[in-house]
């Protein structure tokens, strides 16, 4: 591969004697990595059923697996139950290191299309607020969709940029990821059709982007927050350069230390002559580790951590009758109070959301589904946020099954009465006891409500 002489050049500013041997990584295998989802399955659980065997532990990942081609993990049905994402090694490194917890308010300010996402609100595990958002809405639609295949019922998905979201979040998030653009350099090896852009626009464009993005999310996070901003770029002035101004320019707050492992390496003060200990940040270089490039920095907000009070209003909106009554046959615990009706759709809202008059949102809460002619239909969304147990009539087929292709296929299959849990009506059809979708048995035959946006292709 020719890279471009400027980007060497600079390579060896940053690495020295060690540029033959990232020059040398350029001739190796690229990783692929998927990524667990904890909120669903345990990863011992995980690895009990897993399918494929060619699969080894990305070792600074708890919950990350390096798999090859010849596992094709996209065309299992474990994939569609939401029990992993695919998700570059490197990649997943950003929302391990934030440290959030159950109860926080988060925010993935650069999300889609929702890597880094999935994993902040499996950690949640149903509880606090996750919002999504990213400033381009035709990029949204893909996050939704991982974050609703993931089971995620307490998200925002929203399209603004900063300065928008302050005027409803000001100083109201626990953690916030920031995954900025940038020239992308990292990704050289992986994707080597992103020269051309680096040479079209190169760091000095995304450091002013990063810079004002970085900006905007000290506005939003809480005092004792914490954030964290990544790249996948080696330019020291996207990397250590954004960080060093933004330190310079927001003296309350500080680089926080983050969990070593082997291979990682140092943010490099002297780069950018930073006064700041910049060595608390980290690089990963694809010859020190099994994966691309990435630049992290942990960054803490002075000030006593005081919890705001919910923005949702407890309503006494009377719910349809159809509604309840399916919602009868639901075990999951659900306030009714959060649920809205929305003209003929039907919301789980978070605990922390109310209304936000003029925020541009793809999704606010949980869909639960559609009130058609005294009827609910339940929707995809919630079927993935269910758990076995949490529904009365279910249909739980074994992944060696033939019916399980074929209803993620769309198809219409036959089952034996004994294969329902309830009678017939609404089924909660699943695979080794993880939910795929709904169906609609009568007298043996199961009507795919499969959402057809999401169907397995032939």
């Amino acid at each position: 591969m020719e890279l471009p002489a400027l980007f060497v050049e600079n390579m060896e500013k940053i690495l020295g004697t060690e540029l033959p041997e990232y020059l040398a990584s350029f001739e190796k295998p690229r990783f692929m990595g998927l990524r667990v989802n904890t909120s669903k399955i345990s990863v011992g659980e995980f690895e009990r059923i897993c399918p494929f065997r060619t699969l080894k532990k990305v070792p600074w990942i708890s919950n990350g697996y390096y798999y090859t081609e010849e596992d094709a993990p996209t065309r299992h049905p474990y994939y569609y139950a939401g029990l992993y994402y695919i998700q570059e090694p490197s990649a997943m490194t950003p929302a391990n290191v934030l440290p959030v917890e159950e109860g926080d308010r988060v925010l993935d300010l650069c999300a889609a299309p929702g890597g880094k996402a999935t994993e902040l609100a499996a950690r949640l595990r149903h509880t606090g607020l996750l919002v999504a958002n990213d400033a381009s809405a035709s990029r949204t639609k893909a996050l939704l969709k991982n974050l609703e295949v993931f089971g995620m019922p307490n998200i925002l998905i929203t399209s603004e940029m900063g300065d928008r979201l302050d005027r409803y979040f000001h100083e109201f998030f626990d953690k916030i990821l920031i995954d900025a653009p940038c020239s992308g350099e990292g990704m050289f090896r992986k994707q080597p059709h992103m020269i051309p852009a680096w040479e079209k626009q190169g760091p000095q464009v995304f450091a002013g982007m990063q810079r004002e993005i970085l900006r905007q999310a000290a506005e939003l996070l809480k005092p004792g927050g914490t954030m964290l901003y990544s790249t996948c770029t080696f330019s020291e002035l996207e990397n250590e350069g954004s960080v060093d101004y933004f330190l310079k320019t927001h003296p309350d707050f500080y680089l926080a230390d983050i969990p070593w492992h082997e291979g990682f390496c140092p943010g490099r003060p002297e780069l950018v002559k930073s006064t700041f200990p910049l060595e608390k940040c980290v690089r990963l270089f694809p010859h020190k580790i099994d994966g691309e490039g990435h630049f992290l920095a942990l960054l803490g907000k002075d000030g006593a951590h005081v919890q705001k009070e919910s923005r949702l209003k407890k309503r006494t909106q009377k719910l349809p009758q159809e509604l309840l009554s399916f919602l009868s046959d639901v075990k999951m615990p659900m306030e009714l109070s959060r649920i809205q009706v929305k003209d003929t759709k039907v919301f789980l809202m978070p605990e922390d959301i109310g209304t936000c008059p003029g925020l541009r949102f793809l999704r606010s809460g949980l869909y639960l589904g559609e009130l058609l002619k005294k009827r609910f239909e339940p929707s995809q969304a919630f079927a993935m946020v269910l758990k076995k147990e949490e529904y009365t009539s279910v249909i739980d087929l074994p992944v060696s099954d033939g019916r399980v292709i074929r209803y993620l296929k769309g198809e219409t299959i036959e089952t034996d009465a004994s294969e329902s849990t309830g009678r017939d009506g609404w089924q909660l059809v699943c695979v080794d006891g993880y939910p795929l979708g709904w169906g609609k048995l009568i007298r043996g035959t199961l009507r795919n409500k499969y959402f057809s946006g999401w169907r397995m292709n032939a």
